[in-house]
């Protein structure tokens, strides 16, 4: 199948404030030509969208497209059924604002990342990490206080279930190996605490050094990488150390820290609309009361920690980590970040960097010969109002997934 979008201004991490219409040849779900003019045989689709955007897909590093509900300690405790179908709107939602692809940071499986692969449900492409790697009393251990279950309940199997229990060298070891076996594509642990768990203050370093650098370890052996919740300097710094790749949220970063970041290669992917929409939506959306005071506690530092990222040049992905009903809100990390970047960096966080995370750059993020056609058509200019990326997708005209058209405003 050939589709010709003639005229097209194009925005991407190579066209910035570039008013040069180009013709963009889509055949077999690739992109096979960018120019200024593209000659195509009769029978290729042509859509003429000048004065319109044209745009790669956008990517969301940072989802849980299993957590349907924001109190994940009772979605862990859903009927397997019921979490499976309550996920598959959320997919859709997902992909009706325009993100072709997510890399879900606990909860989803190769099985569902399949289901969106062959068509069962429609979705963005699903980068999964299985079941997120926590400790005893750690992120992903939702038991309250005085719940006295084991650790190794097998209720960490459920779909609802973001994480599963593991301590020590040999138990992480063989955890990863089962995640990777079952189809993860790369490994999320729990390196500090966290705003959504019950028992650990958000301070708490989790994990020893000898756990986190066997992860590493164990993640490179299978030619992946390790993904790290971490909030405080602290605990992002041993993390970096001892060889993460990309550390997710992050609001506690301090310069220093920052600095041995940017110089370790290693990236951030802040998630700040979930602190705002927990700040606004939360209580209605069933977001435990003791959640809510932790959020309070980093809302603020993670708007300011991105001033901190930008000075210390440190390379960042776009996450937005929301929950329950506060998936719709998923665009607006569009518009957050803006208070310390241009559009046009925002728009690079989430498609050519956040590419470059997925280990897929060059052939996701962009509009370029030889990428894969996930193609955005924006009735406006995101450079001049990033605005038209949000609404629920209410500007895009076209959005396309490995060159199928999902949605098409068009005529031919």
């Amino acid at each position: 199948m050939l589709i010709l979008f003639k005229s097209a201004r194009i925005v991407d991490v190579n066209h910035n404030e570039d008013d040069q219409p180009y013709d963009v040849l889509v055949e077999d779900g690739v992109i096979r030509e960018v120019d200024t003019h593209v000659g195509v045989s009769s029978e290729a689709t042509v859509l003429d969208i000048k004065g319109k955007t044209l745009m790669p897909g956008l990517i969301d590093c940072h989802v849980h497209v299993m957590a349907s509900m924001a109190n994940l300690g009772t979605n862990a405790k859903l009927p397997n059924a019921f979490a499976l179908f309550r996920a598959i709107p959320i997919l859709r939602g997902m992909l009706e604002r325009g993100f072709t692809s997510v890399r879900d940071a606990g909860g989803a499986d190769y099985a569902l990342a399949q289901a969106v692969e062959t068509g069962l449900a429609e979705g963005p492409r699903l980068f999964t990490s299985g079941k997120a790697i926590s400790q005893t009393g750690g992120h992903a251990d939702f038991r309250v206080r005085l719940d006295h279950s084991p650790d190794n309940c097998p209720c960490s199997q459920y779909y609802g279930a973001i994480g599963r229990i593991v301590d020590g060298v040999d138990e992480i070891r063989r955890a990863i190996r089962q995640e990777m076996r079952q189809g993860a594509t790369q490994i999320k642990i729990m390196a500090s605490g966290g705003v959504s768990s019950p028992s650990d203050p958000i301070g708490n370093l989790q994990f020893s050094e000898d756990e986190i650098r066997a992860a590493v370890a164990e993640a490179r052996q299978h030619q992946t990488y390790v993904m790290a919740h971490a909030y405080t300097a602290q605990a992002i710094r041993r993390a970096v150390d001892f060889g993460v790749r990309t550390i997710e949220h992050g609001n506690l970063v301090d310069d220093e820290t920052a600095k041995v970041m940017a110089d370790r290669g290693a990236f951030v992917v802040p998630t700040l609309i979930t602190y705002e929409a927990c700040r606004t939506d939360g209580a209605q959306a069933g977001f435990p009361e003791d959640s809510l005071v932790k959020n309070a506690a980093v809302l603020q530092k993670g708007l300011d920690s991105l001033e901190i990222y930008k000075r210390n040049k440190v390379r960042m992905a776009y996450g937005s980590d929301l929950l329950g009903t506060m998936h719709q809100r998923q665009s607006e990390e569009l518009m957050l970040r803006t208070r310390a970047f241009s559009n046009h960096e925002v728009i690079c966080q989430a498609t050519s960097v956040a590419a470059e995370v997925l280990n897929r750059a060059h052939e996701l993020g962009v509009v370029a010969a030889g990428a894969i056609a996930d193609l955005l058509v924006v009735d406006g200019n995101p450079l001049a109002d990033i605005g038209v990326l949000g609404q629920q997708g209410r500007h895009l005209d076209v959005i396309m997934k490995q060159g199928q058209l999902f949605k098409n405003r068009l005529a031919a």
